[in-house]
């Protein structure tokens, strides 16, 4: 069986992210906190491809977010399901991007 680690890095990415992981807790019966409230055995059959099951009984996603900005994070730790993840799989920066574009320049080819 495979374990899965999934990264969600950017603003976007956690945005997306977030609804992805509503989506396999319903899935596979796990309620906001982190608890099996499921009524099939299908569901736990492959729950820890996505999950690691904590002593307490609880499911916490194999999941590390990472921003520039806290407050991306900070949205999604607020949201339906912030509590599920660890506290340590947040990674995040001080400060943003802030309407900084990056801009690439390439050398002219001669023939």
């Amino acid at each position: 069986m495979s374990e899965i680690l999934h990264f969600q890095v950017g603003q976007c990415d956690n945005q997306i992210g977030s609804k992805f992981w509503e989506g396999v807790c319903d899935e596979h019966g796990i309620d906001p906190t982190g608890k099996y409230v499921g009524n099939s055995d299908l569901q736990l059959e492959n729950v820890i491809v996505y999950y690691n099951k904590a002593s307490c009984g609880r499911f916490g996603p194999r999941a590390v977010l990472m921003d520039l900005e806290p407050d991306t994070m900070d949205n999604v730790r607020t949201g339906p399901y912030g509590q599920i993840f660890h506290p340590d799989n947040f990674l995040f920066g001080q400060s943003g991007t802030g309407n900084n574009w990056a801009k690439g320049h390439s050398p002219r080819v001669q023939n």
